[in-house]
């Protein structure tokens, strides 16, 4: 299998051919801002889902898991901000429903190729009076150069859109494949209140796209953590409608590799951008574990770091407090032995065999202040690593979530 060339990454959102988006304001938040968006495949797209595991699921996150699983085609999403529709009971499912049949009839596709996002307030209805409405805006306004608009249409929290577009080559034909997405809070695996919808031009058979897909999000979206709050809400969606005029990928497929590395690399951006833009958050820091006794060892060792808000908040100063560090070493479900472990900031050594080591408190301090660092602790007990990435825990996090 050849390795594929180099990708470049565009942080713009560029759709793929046979692609039309639009993000409008309809009223559903208190200031007039963007808040619903419509993505549309001119033709059917063969369609990639992951959702939340959190057993208390929206609306449309059952909807729409049913029909990724049942149909495997869609023409459109259709997504709301504002209010989340989550526990909204019976009429939360029949307004997901009427969001998709509304869009159907006004884009002329069958209602059970439309499929339909919210985020936002749990517990508040849907102001569908604003909504259905809102969604003729949508397609009055669908475009080939409309993904910026839909990036902002399903902002939240977000202080900046999230979005990223790649191209590679299948069969000899340029493929572009675009992520947008939201997501500030919430944020911890698996996945977070985020929304990410991904398209592509190229034809990429449907059950390989599928564990593409999970590969991607375990690597990227299931890997980040901003609060360790996990949502009812979070989606992930993959449409590939086959205008490039490829051969279906799939593994076997001499470009196989080139899509899967799209892939990766645009999820792994995507959540990047989160961790980024987290609630309040300054500072971008990797958690890498190495030497565990297992893989679960060592992801359950980095989670609880990463989750930590003793250790978040040490962050947001620039004191190298690595004794939170050690205590949630401790409190993980992994295996640890405190007389084992050593703990870098960067590239600094601050604890080796569970002391105090190298590094004085004032070089430390140096890379704790910086907006991005990596933390690395080796618990020296076998092969096994992990990492998460995560961000510190400001005063502004409250501010936004009192």
């Amino acid at each position: 299998m050849k390795k594929p060339p180099p990708l470049t990454f565009s942080a713009k959102a560029l759709l793929p051919a046979g692609f039309r988006a639009a993000g409008i304001i309809a009223g559903l938040k208190k200031t007039a801002k963007p808040d619903m968006a419509l993505f549309f495949s001119d033709s059917p797209a063969v369609v990639a889902g992951t959702f939340t595991t959190n057993q208390v699921k929206a609306a449309t996150v059952r909807l729409d898991a049913e029909r990724v699983a049942k149909i495997g085609m869609a023409h459109g999403i259709v997504v709301n901000s504002g209010q989340a529709n989550a526990c909204t009971g019976k009429a939360g499912m029949r307004d997901a429903k009427a969001m998709a049949a509304h869009a159907a009839r006004t884009l002329g596709v069958a209602p059970e190729l439309v499929l339909v996002c919210s985020t936002g307030r749990i517990g508040v209805p849907l102001r569908m009076d604003l909504i259905l409405p809102g969604i003729e805006k949508l397609a009055a306004a669908l475009s080939p150069s409309g993904g910026e608009n839909a990036a902002r249409g399903i902002m939240t929290t977000d202080l900046v859109p999230k979005r990223h577009t790649v191209t590679f080559t299948a069969n000899g034909k340029a493929c572009r494949l675009t992520g947008i997405a939201k997501g500030s809070g919430m944020i911890q695996p698996n996945m977070a209140t985020m929304l990410a919808f991904l398209l592509t031009d190229a034809a990429v058979d449907r059950r390989a796209m599928q564990k593409a897909l999970k590969a991607a999000v375990d690597r990227s979206f299931n890997r980040i953590s901003v609060d360790a709050d996990q949502s009812t809400n979070d989606t992930v969606l993959l449409l590939a409608n086959g205008r490039a005029g490829n051969a279906p990928l799939k593994p076997g497929h001499p470009d196989w590799p080139a899509f899967t590395a799209a892939l990766d690399g645009l999820a792994f951006r995507l959540a990047m951008d989160m961790v980024r833009d987290g609630e309040g958050a300054q500072k971008l820091v990797t958690v890498r574990v190495q030497g565990a006794r297992s893989a679960a060892d060592a992801e359950a060792a980095a989670r609880s770091v990463a989750n930590s808000f003793l250790v978040k908040t040490s962050w947001v100063g620039t004191y190298p407090n690595w004794g939170r560090v050690m205590d949630a070493l401790g409190y993980s479900p992994a295996k640890v032995d405190e007389t084992k472990v050593e703990i870098l900031y960067d590239k600094l050594l601050a604890v080796k065999n569970g002391l105090k080591a190298g590094a004085s408190i004032e070089r430390l301090s140096t890379v704790v202040a910086k907006k991005q660092f990596t933390l690395t602790i080796d618990l020296h007990l076998g092969r096994a690593a992990a990492t998460v990435y995560s961000c510190d825990c400001t005063e502004d996090y409250v501010r936004i979530n009192r």
